[in-house]
């Protein structure tokens, strides 16, 4: 059944463009070169606004999401990878649940890709229809129908470059994949600006700067009384302080130790003798996986509940799903679960919340470290990372594990693999709501995501520099 339903879709797929494959080997600094210009394409996308738009300094109902979908709000990123990752997922889930039965063949495989692009264009076209009629860039009785066939318009063609992008890194021009790219890049230059930006706020003690840094320099500078100037930059409220840098900072050298974390299995060559090597099983099997499928989780209940709370606010269980308060807070307006299910599933908003309001840290740790541990394990039987598949992988590469039979590696690799995926999830999960708490610099866990990300890219590069042995790239 699903392959008749992915050909029912060949017509449409072939009407999308497609980035084709390398004809040679792309040379590591070719890729340096396509990544940056990929980077740079994203970026002055970031900054080109939406034409026809009449507004967009309303409340951002997608200010917390904002980060992790790197996206820009009233620019052509508005949506930013999105329909890429909502697209990618639900056809992951499909395919690993056997609705969707893909074969192992290139065709097969360009067919399942296809659909996925194809999949991500309707959810782009769906996404920008919904943000235009609901409001977000004035109301559009305003605006005209020409106006809002626009807007839908540019967005429809950002979605579809981004898909480009993203494909053009992963069929090898590149380095890692688009969605990790734009991610990490957008968690680091929230992190920058909230550090050192010079913006100015007026906060009602004074002209205050963003940037925690330049706050501390500024603070000491004006106030006469230095001791009440540092307690003050390290514990500010509604602005970026001392304390969520130096959270980050620990966050991220806890990520890196634990990154270390890893059982080596003996692996040997079936075919030649004296041929030894090791299999790693890394604490994070999963890497960034499980704050991903968390996030689109949380996102789109997020998503739906503010859509559904801004038209039918006061209806039982439109309430029971999420009541949304706006605030401004010293900086841009945005909504925020105040009630309901998304309430007890947000972080607090610091350690004396978590006091006032127990049974809401309670209810999010809880979701934290059970969603964070399910995602992980039911990934690697989607993903084509469990034991049975390693162990298939190794024997296609005539491998086999020291000491044991073939018949005998599925055994032996499940007593790891599924508690590493399922305590590695466990303990993003618990480094995500430390990061929380801590008041990591960056919203919810995106930060965490980004170290996670960071620390898997060195191992892709040391991994290079070690292939290269003597011969390594001249810049």
């Amino acid at each position: 059944m699903g392959f008749k339903v992915l050909e029912v879709l060949r017509p449409f797929i072939s009407l999308l463009p497609e980035v084709s494959k390398p004809e040679r080997k792309i040379q590591f600094r070719e890729k340096l070169l396509w990544t940056a210009i990929t980077l740079f394409i994203f970026l002055v996308c970031c900054q080109i606004p939406l034409f026809g738009i009449m507004s967009s300094d309303s409340a951002d109902p997608f200010y917390w999401l904002r980060v992790i979908m790197a996206s820009n709000r009233g620019t052509l990123m508005e949506l930013g990878i999105s329909p890429i990752v909502t697209s990618s997922l639900i056809m992951q889930l499909l395919a690993g649940a056997k609705i969707l039965e893909v074969g192992d063949t290139p065709k097969d495989r360009a067919l399942f890709n296809g659909a996925q692009k194809l999949f991500g264009m309707v959810i782009t076209v769906g996404q920008s229809i919904v943000y235009v009629m609901t409001g977000m860039y004035g109301a559009p009785s305003e605006l005209g129908a020409g106006v809002c066939l626009l807007i839908i318009l540019q967005l429809l063609c950002a979605g579809l470059v981004v898909l480009l992008l993203d494909e053009l890194l992963q069929k090898g021009y590149g380095l890692g994949s688009g969605i990790s790219l734009f991610i990490a890049t957008n968690i680091c230059e929230t992190i920058v600006w909230k550090s050192f930006s010079p913006a100015t706020i007026n906060t009602g003690r004074g002209t205050e700067f963003e940037g925690a840094v330049i706050a501390l320099f500024h603070l000491l500078a004006t106030r006469s009384d230095k001791i009440r100037a540092l307690r003050e930059a390290f514990y500010r409220h509604n602005l970026p302080n001392l304390l969520n840098l130096s959270a980050t900072v620990l966050v991220f050298a806890v990520v890196i130790y634990f990154q270390g974390f890893r059982v080596d299995l003996p692996i040997k060559s079936a075919r030649y003798r004296g041929q030894y090597s090791s299999y790693p099983i890394k604490l994070f099997y999963t890497s960034n996986i499980p704050i991903i499928l968390q996030s689109a989780l949380v996102s789109n209940l997020y998503f739906i509940s503010q859509m559904l709370y801004s038209r039918f606010g006061g209806n039982l269980l439109v309430d029971l799903l999420g009541v949304w308060t706006t605030a401004g807070g010293g900086g841009p307006a945005r909504s925020f679960p105040s009630g309901g299910l998304c309430y007890y599933l947000s972080p607090p908003e610091s350690l004396g919340s978590v006091i006032d309001d127990p049974i809401h840290a309670i209810m999010y740790i809880s979701f934290m470290l059970g969603s964070c541990a399910f995602f992980s394990k039911t990934w690697i039987d989607v993903s084509g990372s469990s034991a049975k598949d390693v162990a298939k992988q190794l024997k296609d590469q005539q491998m086999v594990m020291r000491g044991h039979r073939e018949q005998s590696m599925v055994h032996e690799l499940n007593r790891y693999i599924p508690t590493a995926a399922a305590f590695g999830g466990l303990c993003i999960g618990a480094l995500s709501v430390l990061a929380d708490f801590m008041g990591m610099v960056g919203t919810n866990t995106n930060a965490l995501y980004c170290d996670v990300l960071i620390c898997r890219s060195y191992w892709i590069w040391d991994r290079h520099l070690a292939s290269c042995n003597d011969h390594l790239p001249v810049f």
